[in-house]
């Protein structure tokens, strides 16, 4: 199939990330207590993963990858994400979350010693850098970057890349639209501003709320993926805010010279219109450019009847 022609001012994005966050999952593939599918929620995500990019440059999961931290849990994750990247031919980025434990992970996930170092990593995507840091604190639920990892960025900072820089990371240094969510949420955040403000960091990608939501972070977008495992039921009052088994989604992020974009891709099966047909795009594709323009930009005459 033809792609579609681009009439726009911008350019095709340089980078494709898939920004997925909190599979949460359980050993053994139980459910959870409320119901929620993790292993299976996460298989229909995939699915659309493969769908809407064919080469990303990377799959980033901003924490909580597992439940309780089980090694079994673990395993089971990189057993349905592994063969994805390959097949899409990219790198996986794994990000700790505060439901995860840390020498677990490394074992399973990174096949490195199981100790409680800090998840961190940099890559190198055909000249977008991007960093994961690793906010949890082993035993508590808030997070943290500390100062020796508050270092540690400011000397990857210090040499700007080619297009720029996207940290991941779990907990978002963002307000939460959910009151529990208060005593949640990242700590020194005024340390780690005076890190980022100034560099060449042009985004940050989270997780840890499992709704997908957005802000800015000393002059820098923040972007929330929501969970593929169960996610908040926003059409309740803020206060009375839970869990449900619904409205998974992930986000695919366009990285382009002037402008980083979030889309938020929902995971559902629903009927589709067919408005781009491969006999439409093929008709199109035999017309001048303003041919084209007049074609599809134009809106039909109103009728008079």
């Amino acid at each position: 199939m033809i792609d579609p022609p681009v009439f726009g001012r911008h350019q095709p994005a340089s980078h494709t990330i898939i920004h997925l966050s909190d599979p949460h999952f359980l050993a053994d593939g139980v459910r959870h207590a409320g119901g929620s599918d993790s292993q299976g929620n996460l298989a229909h995500t995939l699915e659309t993963v493969r769908r809407v990019h064919p080469h990303p440059s990377a799959i980033v999961i901003t924490g909580d990858l597992t439940d309780f931290g089980e090694p079994d849990a673990y395993r089971r994750l990189r057993s349905m994400l592994e063969p994805v990247a390959a097949d899409l031919g990219c790198p996986i980025v794994w990000v700790a979350g505060n439901h995860d434990e840390r020498p677990a992970l490394r074992a399973e996930l990174l096949d490195a010693p199981a100790t409680e170092e800090p998840v961190t990593g940099v890559w190198d995507l055909d000249g977008l850098r991007l960093i994961a840091l690793d906010s949890s604190i082993p035993g508590w639920h808030h997070g943290d970057i500390d100062a020796a990892q508050r270092d540690w960025l400011a000397e990857q900072l210090r040499h700007p890349a080619p297009h720029g820089t996207l940290l991941a990371m779990h907990h978002p240094p963002l307000p939460a639209h959910v009151p529990l969510f208060d005593i949640l949420e990242l700590r020194h955040q005024d340390e780690l501003a005076d890190v980022i403000r100034g560099t060449d960091v042009r985004g940050i990608l989270a997780g840890h709320l499992h709704y997908s939501s957005s802000g800015m972070f000393a002059g820098v977008p923040v972007s929330v993926a929501s969970s593929t495992c169960y996610t908040m039921n926003l059409g309740r009052p803020a206060a009375e805010v839970n869990g449900m088994d619904a409205a998974q989604a992930f986000q695919l992020v366009h990285v382009r010279p002037d402008v980083i974009t979030h889309t938020v891709v929902p995971v559902a099966e629903a009927p589709t219109g067919d408005y781009f047909s491969e006999e439409w795009t093929q008709a199109m594709a035999e017309l001048s450019a303003d041919e084209r323009l007049g074609a599809f930009s134009r809106k039909p005459p109103r009728s008079k009847a």
